[in-house]
């Protein structure tokens, strides 16, 4: 099996998230399941594509089209989820593991899975009866029992449960097994004896469940997905008179949503960007252009990211595919390696509000915010940060030496053009087609796949056959891991919601001095310390229901919030030492991350400048709207 995109490029022990260097396939049955799961991927696009063509096309929509995809989406979202779990692709954190006793941290892995099983025990009935009550549904073009689609869930379920059970057998640790099971069952018989006392107390079950019980799970190596069900599970099970099968409920809504179709098929579209080396195209374009500057390089890093990440829609993808092609010439020029990997980190987060951001369409799905003007400010925010990025740049280059530095032929500019072309045209039509009203991002995804794969093929070599299968199973799992924590995230935003902490939450910031001002400044603190720890989609997910009516209640426009929130949560996410994307630039520079550590301050500085003027300056996030 080949490595995932996100392994070949990261190999994620990266000190935040975790998947193992090689995956592991621990079961040679699942291999249908792989199958399976490509196969549906296909059938969704494929059936999005052609709802696009009778549409835009023949003027006649398939009116069955988006339950088509709507069904096949959730099972190749609980069958990738399986198949991540059975990969160990999903995302956990790993900062607090290294720290411990050999011995603790075993009993941390082990009593984790073992959890996990639990968890998994009890969701499995609910779900069956969910999909059953689902039966008495039809859908409206179809006529189709809703069971058909809700039954993806007790099955993605019980593989995972089945694949957990196996995982925890051939540990061998039966101590541990069985410690755990006796301390579960303890607390479990306690803590339903004191329900009654429990309930009493209202939302200071808030932070004991959803807060330390999920966080105390994050730091013991728990996948964050298992971490936000667990701790919803727990809250709902013995804090709250809300029955469990509300949680799956929540769950199927959170990974449900038409507009997230869209994240598999970007997904897709990264791997084949890689395949191909559309990527490595406009690097080398950018750097015929500028290389020959002051700080030229600099520039190609960072405008590369930018135009890159509008392909791509992965913070990986992007460093993977420009860090190979500018990194050798960089270093010739004097640029130091933790200096070079600073940048590649910050400028990726800089990035990750160009379209087609999944945060974006995640966030837009989540809040109820028009993808297309994220993705109009989303360009706009990004030159910001792009601007403060390269000033610093410049003034650090002040003493590069450029002798020797010859300036690209006119000729030789216009060839690398020529062949960048084709790539340097897909960001634009994602916006264009996007911003412009012309089709959903969901469509635009499927179109950019096609645009891709026929330019790929006909001037980039295209993808080689053997890749093609494990780049459908690579994307199945990769898509079910995201999506299994949108799922599990939305289920834990429910309760916070239904528990009226929201409502608290607003009447408190309302009575803060300052107004709006108070309430984006402790909002940037939040965002910058969830994305060090949860990463993106997670935090999104999990507060975006909770803090943008409250924003909208101050007076601040959705659209200007989003920026401002995307950005924190991106400059955490590269802060060290906790942050998980800084961890990755390190890993796919080859560079130890102590050294870049010293280096990434001032440009992480930069950002947060860029930062503040986003969020004083709401013009940035507008203007072009």
């Amino acid at each position: 099996m080949e490595l995932t995109k996100e392994q070949q490029d990261a190999e994620i022990v990266l000190g935040g998230v975790e998947t193992l260097a090689e995956p592991k396939r621990a079961e040679p049955w699942m291999r249908p399941v792989e199958y399976l799961a490509a196969a549906l991927l296909v059938v969704m696009i494929v059936t999005v594509l052609a709802n696009v063509f009778f549409r835009y096309a023949l003027h006649k929509p398939l009116i069955w089209g988006d339950e088509v995809a709507s069904l096949t989406f959730i099972w190749m979202a609980m069958l990738g989820a399986a198949l991540a779990l059975d990969r160990h692709e999903h995302i956990r954190l790993t900062v607090v593991l290294p720290l411990m006793p050999p011995w603790m941290a075993r009993i941390a892995e082990v009593g984790g899975q073992v959890l996990v099983a639990i968890l998994l025990a009890r969701l499995l009935p609910v779900a069956v009866e969910y999909a059953y009550e689902e039966s008495f549904v039809r859908s409206p073009a179809l006529g189709l029992p809703l069971t058909w689609r809700a039954t993806a869930l007790p099955v993605g379920i019980g593989l995972m449960l089945l694949l957990t059970v196996i995982s925890i057998l051939r540990t061998g640790e039966w101590r541990i097994i069985l410690g755990t099971l006796i301390l579960a069952g303890a607390l479990t018989a306690l803590l339903i004896g004191v329900k009654p006392s429990l309930l009493s107390i209202g939302n200071w079950n808030l932070p004991l469940f959803l807060g330390l019980f999920a966080a105390l799970l994050l730091v013991a190596g728990v996948p964050i997905a298992f971490c936000f069900a667990l701790g919803t599970l727990a809250y709902l099970t013995f804090a709250s008179r809300a029955p469990v099968f509300v949680m799956i409920g929540r769950i199927d809504e959170g990974m449900s949503s038409l507009v997230l179709l869209s994240v598999p098929v970007f997904v897709l579209l990264g791997c084949i960007l890689d395949a191909t080396g559309m990527g490595k195209a406009i690097v080398n374009f950018l750097a015929s252009l500028l290389g020959h500057v002051k700080a030229g390089m600099s520039y190609v890093l960072l405008g590369s990211l930018f135009l890159v990440s509008g392909i791509s829609g992965s913070k990986v993808s992007d460093m993977a595919t420009v860090a190979p092609a500018l990194f050798p010439e960089m270093r010739r020029r004097g640029h130091s390696p933790p200096e070079m990997t600073a940048m590649l980190a910050t400028g990726a987060a800089m990035a990750d509000t160009v379209p087609p951001s999944i945060v974006l369409i995640v966030l837009g799905s989540v809040a109820g915010i028009s993808i297309a003007g994220l993705f109009t400010s989303g360009f706009a925010i990004a030159m910001v940060l792009l601007l403060v990025l390269a000033v610093l740049a410049r003034w650090k280059a002040r003493h590069e030496d450029m002798s020797g530095v010859r300036r690209a032929s006119l000729g030789f500019v216009g060839k690398v053009a020529l062949v960048a072309a084709p790539a340097l045209v897909l960001p634009f039509l994602i916006r264009g087609l996007v911003g412009g009203g012309v089709a959903t991002a969901t469509e635009v995804s499927t179109i950019a796949v096609v645009y891709a794969w026929i330019a790929g093929a006909t001037l980039y070599g295209g993808v080689p056959r053997s890749r093609i299968m494990p780049m459908l199973i690579e994307t199945a799992a990769m898509s079910g891991a995201i999506l299994l924590i949108l799922g599990a995230a939305s289920a834990m935003a429910w309760a916070l919601t239904q528990s009226g902490f929201a409502r608290d939450l607003m009447n408190f910031v309302k009575d803060l001095p300052g107004g709006w001002i108070s309430f984006m400044l402790a909002s940037i603190v939040i965002f910058l310390v969830l994305g060090c720890i949860l990463e993106g989609l997670p935090a999104i997910v999990l507060l975006a229901p909770i803090m943008f009516p409250i924003a909208k209640s101050l007076g601040i426009h959705d659209i200007h919030y989003a920026m401002v929130v995307v950005t924190a949560m991106n400059i955490g996410l590269m802060a060290p030492p906790i942050g998980i994307g800084f961890y990755i630039a390190c890993k796919i520079a080859n560079v130890p991350a102590d050294q870049v550590m010293r280096s990434i301050w001032p440009y992480i500085g930069a950002l947060f400048v860029g930062l503040l003027l986003i969020a004083a300056v709401p013009w940035f996030s507008t203007a072009l709207l």
